[in-house]
């Protein structure tokens, strides 16, 4: 998997737009027609036209606008594009034949639980695809966990949830988080590496450095900005286990602010201090790079 942080603060990113990366030399319409299969050179004249159409953050309208491998093209969608994808607690960025991108609120459940089962992010999708047809199902991929929030990705069909699971280190190449912890970390840059462990009674998860008591789990993270005894933390993740995050921060001997189950004693923000800002993968169905950003929650912001 690939690890890299990002060179900016991304807390303007915009959301909603869909991204490309240029992977050879071309023409931006040339890119467009391959990257947009349902789209026709009228389609794609129209959105350059009407400044829909970014090459590095920056509108292009030329058709013939060279490109060069490692751009990024973005693609505002249309007015009334964002309302029309937005539910209660999750905001749809992305979707396709085959899996639809959300941006979770803190609060929302992935799916549900014994205490609740009809108010999750999967409830919402699976209402949500059956406006097309009452034959469509949503498939879950990952999880975040109720109190996290950010990017979140679910297949449409079967065969893409069994793909994006089967090689899921391979086509993940970003997953970044914003993590508020408590107290100054000092060591600007680190890693953190463990085998954790759930336990069955208290459905905790623990961290050992034995390598037979659990699963491998990998955390690089990145100072960001410090104030008043909260650190603002990047973190990316080379392994996806469960509350890997909150407990590598808990070893790290600064608890994810808000998380009184792996060792927090405050809550500044009224919520956990922990938001997945960055999704990036190889889509398995085209084989394009693509890569979403959300931006950081006000209230963690508001911090600094």
């Amino acid at each position: 998997m690939k690890i890299k942080f990002s060179s900016k603060p991304s807390s303007g990113i915009k959301s909603n737009f869909t991204k490309y990366t240029v992977k050879e030399n071309t023409e931006l319409m040339v890119f467009l027609l391959a990257s947009m299969p349902g789209k026709n050179r009228n389609n794609i004249k129209t959105l350059l036209r009407d400044k829909f159409v970014e090459v590095d953050q920056k509108v292009q309208t030329q058709y013939n606008f060279p490109l060069h491998t490692g751009q990024v093209v973005s693609i505002r969608p249309k007015k009334g594009t964002l309302q029309q994808s937005s539910y209660q607690g999750l905001e749809i960025i992305h979707e396709d034949a085959d899996i639809i991108i959300i941006n979770k609120e803190a609060g929302l459940l992935t799916m549900a639980s014994s205490k609740e089962k009809s108010k999750t992010a999967y409830a919402t999708l699976s209402a949500h695809v059956k406006k097309a047809n009452s034959e469509n199902k949503i498939f879950i991929v990952h999880r975040l966990d109720r109190e996290t929030s950010g990017l979140l990705l679910f297949a449409k069909n079967e065969e893409m949830k069994t793909k994006l699971q089967e090689n899921w280190n391979d086509t993940i190449q970003e997953r970044t988080y914003i993590a508020l912890v408590e107290g100054k970390v000092e060591q600007k840059e680190g890693t953190i590496t463990s085998y954790l462990i759930e336990s069955e009674k208290s459905m905790l998860v623990h961290s050992s450095q034995d390598p037979k008591k659990g699963k491998k789990a990998i955390t690089h993270y990145k100072l960001m900005n410090y104030k008043k005894g909260l650190s603002l933390l990047q973190v990316n993740l080379e392994t996806g286990r469960k509350n890997q995050i909150r407990v590598h921060m808990q070893d790290l001997g600064h608890p994810v602010v808000g998380d009184k189950k792996y060792g927090s004693t405050i809550s500044p923000i009224g919520r956990l201090g922990l938001h997945a800002q960055v999704l990036a993968f190889t889509h398995p169905k085209n084989g394009k790079l693509v890569r979403y950003e959300s931006p950081i929650p006000k209230k963690i912001l508001a911090v600094f």
